[in-house]
């Protein structure tokens, strides 16, 4: 009777580490078919995780629990940028996402790294939602106001004008605060994605809305719901 009550045990233990298993897969899988819903542009794909290169990633700095890769301190990389878009590539593919400063504190750790390191910007996940579906969305008007968000951590931001959650500078190229959709207002492109300008407009170092072809330096930040993905559909290599 003792053996069948522990081989019941094991039964149920086994069912549920499956069950948890399967919900971590499920979460990765959605989290990786998001990106078929985030906006990109013609013939551009939102890149998965390299297993290989995630094992072979490179950290910088940790904090908060979390590794950052600094574009600039790395030999290979410090004199390359890329748009938005490439960039996000470049971190997925290391099982990484680019930077999302969701917090106060990561925030202000970010803008102290262009600061001292003398980087006159960066490019975050932030951006506007101005694809397909985002304009019928009650909650998301006005775009311009409410229609932000972190795409690595499909979160959004408060409204822009809330300036007690967000750190949208004070000024721009028309001095008007951000954002001003300068570009497109001038006659070019549309200002959808979100950087961080070191003191660019002599206003300090703040978010700016900044259209997305522009190449940049990036932060990569680690993605655990890329990493766990790795992790159970390649379990041999270490992530």
């Amino acid at each position: 009777m003792q053996f069948r009550r522990v081989r019941r045990s094991v039964t149920s233990l086994v069912t549920m580490l499956r069950a948890v298993l399967s919900l971590a897969v499920v979460a990765c899988v959605a989290t990786l078919a998001a990106g078929q819903f985030q906006p990109q542009p013609a013939g551009r794909i939102l890149e998965p995780p390299v297993p290989s290169l995630c094992a072979q990633r490179k950290i910088h700095e940790k904090f908060n629990g979390k590794g950052y890769y600094f574009s600039w301190k790395d030999a290979s990389t410090a004199n390359t940028e890329m748009d938005w878009l490439g960039i996000r590539n470049w971190c997925r593919q290391r099982c990484m996402d680019s930077v999302s400063t969701e917090s106060a504190v990561e925030n202000e750790y970010i803008k102290k790294k262009l600061v001292d390191d003398k980087v006159r910007y960066i490019w975050t996940s932030g951006r506007l939602c101005d694809f397909k579906g985002c304009d019928e969305r009650p909650d998301l008007k006005p775009l311009n106001i409410n229609g932000w968000f972190w795409t690595a951590e499909l979160k959004k931001l408060a409204p822009t004008t809330d300036r007690t959650q967000n750190d949208w500078g004070y000024s721009g190229g028309i001095n008007k605060p951000q954002p001003d959709n300068r570009e497109l207002i001038q006659g070019g492109a549309p200002e959808n994605c979100l950087a961080i300008l070191n003191n660019f407009y002599k206003d300090g170092v703040h978010w700016h809305d900044v259209a997305c072809h522009h190449k940049k330096p990036w932060v990569c930040e680690e993605s655990e719901s890329l990493i766990n993905y790795v992790r159970f559909t390649n379990p041999n290599i270490g992530v």
